[in-house]
């Protein structure tokens, strides 16, 4: 059981890892963000072929007509959470759009209220309170940094349609428990292929091997390989862990905007991230506000 655990763990900080990578591979490609979904849902699609080819997941029976149509619909609101995340990057920064998108959690708590007859307890809806007044931060404290596009407010609400697309899929994925989930993930990556296609100009293929090789890694690193770490842990860890290590991608994401762009949070912003993220970790670990206090009370001593 522990070496489970620490497998787990290792696992998971490289998918988080690997995750917070995505927008500096997004933005050095250079390529419409239509076209970067394509190509990752393509190459993600040949990996994870190989995967569950590999695993013996492609048997007939394996999914049935019910569960196939889910994982679908679960593909398309991942592709949309993917047009709409990449194209938050060019309207803030990676940092910013990156962290308003972690308000899913959030989301995911009213779509289970409305669809799956989950309770918002008042713990809850303390940390999505909390979550709002960091959300207030970000939004009021615009950041001057080169290379941001204009329609900060416009990044913003893309950040956040993410999230909420990003919650349907996690909620589809919630209905389609005991189906393997690499073959969820094949899937949707192939849902993302079929959508993309009729409008991707395939006329005006990337020219540079460069450019290429970032879209193979969007694919096989960042959606294959990513796939199988993220859901090999998620075997392995209990929820409390696996709610933890998931903030690793957030701070990557910020720590690799930092390094690769110069993009600086500005402090009312790093304030109202800290703030969005403390609420999503009481969110995922079950806090309760009482346990807030004891943590802070613990930084000041």
């Amino acid at each position: 059981m522990r070496q489970d655990i620490r497998n787990g763990s290792m696992q998971m900080t490289a998918a988080m890892l690997i995750s917070g990578t995505i927008g500096w591979f997004v933005v050095m490609s250079g390529q419409p963000v239509s076209g970067v979904v394509f190509w990752r849902c393509l190459f993600g699609a040949i990996s994870l072929l190989v995967v569950c080819a590999a695993m013996g997941l492609l048997k007939p029976g394996t999914i049935g007509l019910r569960a196939f149509a889910i994982a679908v619909f679960g593909g398309i609101a991942i592709v949309l959470n993917w047009l709409l995340l990449f194209g938050a990057y060019g309207h803030t920064s990676i940092s910013v759009a990156t962290t308003v998108y972690n308000t899913q959690p959030f989301m995911l708590l009213g779509l289970g209220a409305l669809f799956l007859g989950d309770r918002i307890t008042a713990a809850k809806l303390f940390w999505l309170v909390l979550a709002f007044i960091g959300m207030i931060g970000i939004v009021e404290d615009k950041p001057q940094v080169a290379g941001a596009g204009g329609g900060y407010a416009t990044g913003i609400a893309m950040a956040l349609g993410a999230a909420f697309f990003y919650a349907l899929a996690a909620l589809a994925a919630k209905w389609l428990k005991g189906t393997p989930p690499h073959l969820i993930a094949l899937i949707q990556v192939s849902t993302g292929v079929v959508m993309l296609a009729p409008i991707t100009d395939f006329s005006a293929l990337p020219g540079e091997t460069q450019t290429w090789s970032l879209l193979v890694t969007l694919g096989v690193v960042h959606t294959g390989l990513m796939y199988v770490l993220l859901y090999s842990a998620i075997q392995k860890l209990p929820i409390y862990l696996t709610g933890a290590l998931s903030f690793l991608y957030p701070i990557a994401a910020i720590v690799v905007d930092r390094v690769a762009f110069g993009h600086a949070l500005q402090p009312l912003q790093i304030a109202g991230a800290a703030i969005i993220l403390l609420a999503a970790a009481g969110m995922n670990l079950g806090w309760t506000p009482a346990r807030l206090k004891g943590v802070l009370r613990g930084v000041r001593a």
